[in-house]
Formats: C-alpha cells, sequence, structure tokens
C-alpha cells in the first residue's frame, strides 16, 4: 500500500502523507533561501537608509507552494507567484502575495484530486515567457510546480537564471521529479554565473522532527483505517484503499501504476472484501 496515493478527499485528510511533507518543505525552502541570499528579506529602516524588502517568487500554488508564500511572508518579502489552475488565485492572495496571471487561456488545468494536469508544449512556451519578466525581477525563486507520476515541467531556463541579479537564489524543490529549473542538479548546488541554483531532494529533512511527528500521524491514521481485528483487511469497495492499493496476493493492482508498466488493466474486483491477507 502506497501512502503518496492517498486520496484528497475529507476522510483522508488525517492521512495525507504527501500535504504534511509538503508543508514542511515549503516551510523550508524559504529558510534554506534566506540562509544563501546575501541580503535580508523584511523592509528595514536603519540609520545609513532604507533597506528594500527581497522579492521571491513562488512557482507553484500547491500545498508546498502555499507554505513557502507563507513563510516568505513572515520573513518580510515582497512574494508573488504563480499556478496554472486558476481557482488557486484567492488563496494565494489570501496570504498577501500578488497572483502573477497569464495571458493565454487554461483548460483542463486541474485534475480530480486537485493536482495540476500536464499542459501542452506551447503552453509551457508562452508561460516561460510571462514567467522570465518575473524571475529576472525576483531574490528568490522558489519552484514548486510538480505533476503526480510524471516528469516536471522546465518553467525557467539558462537564460532567464543568467538574467537574474548575482547573490539570486533558485530553490528547485522539484528536483527530484527532475526540476523546474533547466539548470537543476537533484542534491547540489550549482552556481551559474553568481546565481545559485539548489536541487534538495529531502526538504523535510532538514526539519526532521516535525516532518517525523506528522509522518507517524499520517501513517498511523492509515493504519487505524485499514486494520481489522489485528489483521490487513483491504476493503476495496472503500475509496481510500482502492486508490492506495498498489499490489495485493503478489500481483500489481493499482489501475495507474499497471498502466505506467504497461500492464493489462484488471477485471473489477469481485465481492466486496477481500480476504485478510499478511501485512
Amino acid at each position: 500500500m502506497s501512502m503518496e496515493l492517498i486520496p484528497r478527499i475529507a476522510r483522508a485528510q488525517s492521512m495525507d502523507v504527501l500535504s504534511s511533507q509538503a508543508t514542511v518543505a515549503g516551510y523550508r525552502a524559504v529558510v534554506l533561501a534566506a540562509e544563501r541570499l546575501p541580503k535580508m528579506f523584511p523592509l528595514l529602516t536603519t540609520a545609513a537608509g532604507t533597506i528594500p524588502p527581497a522579492r521571491v517568487f513562488v512557482l507553484g500554488a500547491g500545498v508546498l507552494g502555499l507554505q513557502a508564500i507563507a513563510t516568505a511572508r513572515r520573513l518580510g518579502a515582497v512574494v508573488e507567484a504563480h499556478d496554472v489552475r486558476p481557482g488557486v488565485r484567492e488563496q494565494v492572495e489570501s496570504l498577501g502575495a500578488r497572483f502573477v496571471e497569464l495571458p493565454v487561456e487554461v483548460a483542463d488545468a486541474e485534475d480530480a484530486g486537485g493536482y495540476a494536469r500536464a499542459q501542452t508544449d506551447e503552453f509551457l512556451a508562452r508561460q516561460r515567457e510571462t514567467m522570465a519578466r518575473v524571475v529576472v525581477g525576483s531574490d528568490v525563486v522558489i519552484a514548486a510546480a510538480l505533476i503526480p507520476g510524471e516528469r516536471a515541467p522546465v518553467l525557467v531556463t539558462a537564460d532567464m537564471v543568467e538574467a537574474m541579479v548575482p547573490g539570486s537564489v533558485v530553490v528547485d524543490c522539484a528536483a527530484e521529479q527532475g526540476g523546474n529549473c533547466e539548470l537543476t542538479r537533484p542534491d547540489e548546488e550549482v552556481d551559474h554565473r553568481g546565481v545559485t541554483v539548489l536541487g534538495p531532494t529531502n526538504l523535510p529533512a532538514g526539519v526532521a522532527r516535525d516532518a517525523s511527528q506528522t509522518y507517524a500521524k499520517n501513517v498511523s491514521a492509515f493504519l487505524f483505517h485499514v486494520l481489522r481485528d489485528g489483521a490487513l483487511k483491504p476493503d476495496r469497495d472503500d475509496e481510500i484503499v482502492r486508490e492506495t492499493l498498489l499490489t495485493l496476493g503478489g500481483e500489481v493492482v493499482h489501475p495507474r501504476v499497471r498502466a505506467a508498466l504497461g500492464m493489462d488493466p484488471l477485471e473489477p474486483p469481485a465481492g466486496t472484501r477481500d480476504e485478510a491477507v499478511t501485512a
């Protein structure tokens, strides 16, 4: 059973490991950027004059991106954000950030689970054109545009990074899935003409205590849901069980995983419950 396949429904909120770990990762990404940026985030008035606030651009306004926005705002930065899903604009603005709109129509940008869908090459090209103007004027870019089960879209090109002011920082939170930045190398720090590009693949590990506690709560809630009298009895009529069940009786049963492996679809399971299996 795969915890990252927990469906985004109200009953499963307490089990949603992707959201809990993304919350930690969004916080950590901004702290990491603040450590590397050679200037302070907040607006400060000093005896030597006024220090302008840092400008932060967040690409992707999922759970990770929203937490990054909130953290950057708490540190005093001026924040802008973009997402292909127009519906997240209200959430972005509620956190005090400006939503960057695209001058193109977005169709089918969100799947049934609330995650972003992959877009066409033409759309991505236009998106990069709009992003270029914002990226160049930013001190920090937090890239968190992810598509479940697919390679992350490349939104920040090498040319954009070259146009940023030396000392600027890009934190690519999509590094494990290929990266949103063309220059990203997983778990490496790249210095490109004075701009630092970071590609961490395990941001929650930087806040290990809270990441572990939230993950443990997710797992315990999931186990209480699927265990019956101490045994694992997967009820495949239950949406939470059905969406997280990868293998059963030595066979891959998850439809999307079977498709990704090039396997034929299975016939629908008979009955409402399977016999108890060993966890």
